[in-house]
């Protein structure tokens, strides 16, 4: 394979090496001030400060005319007050303000209304059903009933059955 020829992503060996401080300049480094920073002389902290003050004097007479020339503004622009219509208002609404007994909850989706129309109405019919007021309930009344007919004239059957059964092996018995 190349020795780096230009081929993939990545170089083959370490690009740089790491530096690792030794105890001796670990020890004087906290001895000391940090690097990039140091002392000045107190005569050229003096001169700094004298040259930042007059500095901020000009800045801030910039600053004042800068702001008569805000408050005049340019062509129309202080004329027409423009406000973006697509930016969403701000409503806030204090939790004290929110009367929990009038309000209904949130507005319900379509298919979310529907659901509960739907639910309402199957808990109706049921309630209704249990009464028998529905024409199903009708109908299943009066199949049970005849459904009823039925087992009662098969039990008499049977124990007629019984009873001659029982006679009969009475009568053969003696």
């Amino acid at each position: 394979m190349g020795s780096g020829a230009g081929r993939g992503k990545f170089k083959k060996g370490p690009t740089g090496r790491k530096n690792f401080s030794t105890p001796e300049e670990i020890a004087a480094g906290a001895d000391g001030p940090r690097s990039g920073f140091r002392k000045k002389d107190p005569e050229e902290v003096e001169d700094a400060e004298e040259e930042e003050e007059e500095s901020s004097e000009e800045e801030s007479s910039e600053e004042e005319d800068d702001d008569q020339k805000e408050k005049k503004g340019k062509g129309v622009q202080n004329l027409i007050a423009t406000d973006n219509p697509n930016a969403a208002k701000k409503t806030t609404v204090k939790a004290k303000d929110i009367d929990l007994a009038t309000s209904k909850g949130p507005e319900l989706s379509r298919r979310e209304r529907e659901e509960l129309e739907k639910q309402r109405a199957k808990e109706r019919y049921w309630k209704l059903h249990e009464q028998g007021k529905t024409e199903e309930a009708r109908k299943d009344l009066e199949r049970l009933a005849i459904i009823r007919q039925q087992r009662e004239e098969a039990a008499k059957k049977r124990e007629e059955e019984k009873a001659a059964r029982e006679a009969k092996a009475a009568a053969t018995k003696r």
